[in-house]
């Protein structure tokens, strides 16, 4: 499947719904890009707005649905495509989606809070150790066999 880059920048104009797929979770919303455009007067008038469905998939759903809602502005990056489908009245539709590898809020329109996930203590004393193990590797000792400070 050809996969197209793609991100934009708008506000969620839907509630995201979160959805339990077979054994995956994802969430959906839309988002909707607005243009404006400078006049001969010097004024702004609206020009043309696009409207993308966005799901997300994997690690990106517990950001989404926990922390985004109705009217947010965000910017999401990921890759688009067009769904086909047929309405009730079997008509032949079509809609650009996208699915998200990365959503956020617009820290130009807005201000957010990080809620960083907490790592468990053990683990972090592992990282340490293993990073620790990694410097004496690089022959950062003196003639006794003392490690030598970063700055030396």
């Amino acid at each position: 499947m050809f996969e197209t880059p793609f991100h934009i920048v708008g506000n969620i104009v839907t509630d995201p719904i979160h959805r339990q797929v077979g054994e995956q979770e994802m969430v959906r919303f839309r988002v909707a890009s607005n243009s404006r455009r400078r006049t001969a007067e010097g004024t702004w008038e609206p020009g043309n707005s696009l409207f993308v469905t966005v799901t997300c998939w994997g690690r990106a759903v517990a950001g989404a649905s926990a922390g985004l809602v109705k009217g947010d502005p965000v910017i999401v990056v990921g890759h688009v495509y067009t769904s086909e489908y047929e309405d009730r009245d079997g008509n032949r539709r079509s809609s650009v989606e996208v699915r998200a590898t990365s959503v956020g809020p617009d820290l130009a329109r807005c201000t957010a809070r990080i809620d960083r996930t907490k790592q468990p203590a053990d683990a972090r004393v592992t990282d340490l150790a293993d990073e620790t193990s990694d410097a004496s590797d690089d022959g950062a000792a003196d003639e006794s066999g003392r490690e030598l400070p970063l700055s030396a």
